[in-house]
């Protein structure tokens, strides 16, 4: 049975190297935490009541509501690295036990707990915070490789949540584009960029930005081949 190992919450604090202030560093609450969709980026922050988020231009809103990461993952890494690595260190607000989140499509439902329901919506992409947090040289580059980001989450139904909660994926699309397969289109591998629109529910932010990468590589190859 799929469930929440932990519920991680973040305290804006001073992050290592040149980044600046960050909430990366979040910790399993202890205790039940509400969850509701937070309002667009740029002014929503956080899904978890109580979460806190330092750049709101590049991180939060509805469509990022929440970030969920596998144990299992975690695990993985914590072997490769050969160091502890507490649930919440990747800066996931939810660490779930016993669930495919890299293999979760675009657009299916979660119930967590009772009352609560997520959508999973688009992977996480490393960025210098991540790297400068994790204080290893091309950090970037090797998470990238490994191809397990996690999932950013919509909240659909909001409601209460809490360590140990029952995680079930109610409804899945009929396509196939999964969270890894857009994290794999959109770092390594733009061949896989016209499959993603195979999803109707794909987030519309990303949809265009999938689409103006697909119309750049059209003119690219237009340009090549008038210079053949």
């Amino acid at each position: 049975m799929a469930f929440l190992e932990s519920v991680n919450l973040g305290t804006v604090r001073a992050a290592v190297s040149d980044i600046g202030v960050s909430a990366i560093d979040r910790r399993p609450a202890g205790r039940p935490v509400m969850v509701r969709a937070p309002g667009p980026k740029g002014v929503g922050g956080s899904g978890l009541v109580g979460d806190q988020i330092a750049d709101r231009r590049h991180h939060g809103g509805d469509e990022a509501a929440v970030y969920a990461y596998a144990r299992e993952d975690l695990d993985w890494w914590q072997d490769r690295l050969g160091v502890e690595l507490a649930s919440g260190v990747f800066g996931e607000s939810l660490t779930t036990v016993g669930l495919d989140v890299t293999g979760a499509r675009t657009g299916e439902l979660w119930r967590v707990g009772d009352d609560v329901l997520l959508q999973p919506t688009s992977p996480r992409i490393p960025c210098r915070t991540f790297a400068a947090w994790m204080e290893r040289r091309g950090w970037v580059k090797t998470f990238t490789e490994r191809g397990h980001p996690g999932a950013y989450l919509r909240v659909v139904e909001p409601g209460w949540i809490r360590a140990g909660d029952p995680i079930t994926v109610e409804w899945r699309p009929d396509h196939e584009v999964t969270i890894g397969l857009i994290f794999r289109a959109l770092t390594t591998d733009d061949e896989l960029l016209q499959r993603l629109l195979e999803a109707e529910q794909l987030p519309a932010k990303l949809r265009d930005d999938v689409e103006r990468r697909l119309a750049s590589q059209l003119r690219s190859q237009a340009r090549r081949a008038a210079g053949a």
